[in-house]
């Protein structure tokens, strides 16, 4: 699904009511509304909307109109606004159903004693800072206390960068309507947003082509699901995929225990690691179903032949966690990844090596996986600066043209033709080897057929899932390896609300 900016959003939804007649959409747009409120509410409180002149306004009539259930339903706006033909029929719509219509400002008693308050305020044409009416509005939706659904976006967020003013709503839930706005998925902006919720209502990525701002995408849990491969009723161990996880080194053996058993978790049905002699006690220790491999480093030209020998009898690579720094890890990872035809997943140590060599690897089916400090020296820019993680993506994968998964609280998937945002992830991830279970998984990803794309987004989503199930779990203390423990059951969805996407 499109992530879009300000400017594409106007675009869809103009293209959306040339097509389908704006008050149409609107009454769809207050049904999707109302399919959450009960979902988003608490007690038996009233329903109070608080609703700008625009259509946001409307969108809250709109959803007054729709709501069926027993709950009073109070609405403060502006009688003598003008507004659209749409936004005129949903208020007319939402006093006949029965909605009782005040002046701003709203009492704050009768906020503190809401079962939900629905954000209307501005929407996706906001502009920062706010206005001296709406910074009001903000500032008693804050101080009731009350659930809050937004609507397209908490009013306060700038919605294609995030920003956040002075003032911003915290909302329980937001319903993005079309499509989600990027704003709400980074910084302060994704804290505020709450859970986000997405309702389609008709309309088109395509009617955004025109608008110049760069595509952005995002995985929902069909589209995750989509895109795991299915093990085939007559597969054996090595058509279920049968990644090569070149990791560990006798300082840091456990990262290929760890990167092993994310793509044992993943479904691989052959892990095979190659480690240097000094880290093999170790990884056979903890190592039951997967086989380790030993080199000496010392050779590294005859180790790196050891490695790609190997290659024959798996389908995907996993190269650098754990490994060192030296020159002679260096000949290794550059050797294998330059002369194996396997995808690759390339991590740690390896991003370090694979640098000075980037314009060899143009084209090839890799996948690096750099945090922020990794990005930094890879990329030879410097530090990212807060707020610029999507251009200086963009910018690099445009120079280098390899898929390339820029971890973070937002983690970024670059390709050249968009940028794909992962909705999913907790800062419990924030804690040493879980890059290494992502690696493991990516690599399972690439040895049963993804594509690096596909594969890097997938990986992703999957990982922080498995993050937010293994937090669930511990509440305190998550280690990488619960997060592999629960990468199968980070593949079991839950059901959505009809005609309604749940994004995170």
């Amino acid at each position: 699904m499109r992530a879009v900016t300000a400017a594409q959003m106007r675009a869809i939804d103009a293209a959306a009511v040339a097509r389908e007649d704006e008050i149409a959409l609107m009454r769809a747009a207050g049904a999707a509304i109302a399919r959450l409120i009960d979902r988003c509410a608490r007690g038996d409180g009233p329903l109070v909307a608080i609703a700008g002149s625009g259509n946001n306004g409307g969108d809250a009539y709109a959803a007054l109109a729709a709501y069926g259930g027993p709950r009073r339903k109070i609405v403060y706006g502006d009688a003598n606004a003008a507004g659209s033909a749409a936004r005129r029929d949903a208020r007319s719509r939402a006093l006949v159903a029965g909605a009782e219509e005040r002046a701003f400002p709203p009492d704050p008693a009768e906020l503190r004693g809401a079962a939900l308050v629905l954000d209307g305020i501005l929407g996706a044409n906001a502009r920062l800072p706010l206005d001296a009416r709406s910074a009001e509005l903000v500032r008693a939706i804050a101080g009731s206390g009350a659930p809050v659904l937004a609507l397209d976006l908490p009013t306060g967020i700038d919605p294609t960068s995030g920003a956040a003013g002075d003032d911003v709503v915290h909302a329980t839930a937001t319903i993005a309507l079309g499509r989600p706005k990027l704003g709400c998925f980074f910084g302060a902006a994704r804290d505020a947003t709450g859970a986000l919720w997405c309702a389609p209502i008709g309309m088109r990525d395509d009617d955004a082509l025109g608008v110049d701002d760069p595509r952005t995408e995002v995985l929902d849990p069909a589209a995750f699901a989509a895109l795991l491969p299915l093990r085939p009723r007559d597969a054996d161990k090595r058509i279920a995929g049968a990644p090569l996880i070149v990791a560990g080194s006798t300082q840091f053996p456990g990262a290929a225990v760890l990167a092993a058993w994310g793509a044992a978790r993943a479904g691989a049905g052959y892990v095979t690691v190659a480690a240097p002699e000094g880290a093999a006690a170790a990884l056979r220790a903890h190592l039951v179903e997967q086989v380790v491999v030993t080199y000496d480093e010392r050779d590294p030209e005859r180790a790196a032949r050891t490695i790609l020998d190997l290659t024959a009898r798996c389908t995907s690579i996993a190269i650098g966690p754990g490994l060192g720094l030296s020159d002679a890890f260096g000949t290794i990872v550059n050797t294998v990844i330059g002369e194996s035809k396997l995808p690759v997943v390339a991590d740690a140590s390896a991003l370090y090596h694979l640098a000075k060599r980037l314009p060899a690897y143009r084209d090839k089916p890799l996948v690096l996986t750099p945090h922020a400090g990794e990005f930094a020296r890879i990329s030879g820019s410097g530090t990212i600066a807060p707020g610029d993680h999507l251009r200086r993506l963009r910018s690099f994968v445009d120079e280098h043209g390899i898929v390339t998964l820029l971890k973070g609280a937002t983690t970024l998937v670059g390709t050249r033709d968009a940028t794909h945002v992962n909705p999913t992830g907790t800062s419990a991830l924030a804690t040493a080897g879980t890059g290494d279970v992502l690696t493991g998984a990516i690599a399972t990803l690439l040895a049963q057929g993804l594509a690096p794309v596909d594969a890097a987004r997938a990986g992703a989503y999957w990982h922080g899932r498995a993050g937010q199930i293994a937090l669930a779990r511990r509440h305190r203390g998550v280690v990488a390896r619960d997060v592999a423990d629960a990468l199968g059951e980070a593949t079991l969805l839950a059901p959505q609300a009809a005609e309604l996407i749940r994004i995170f």
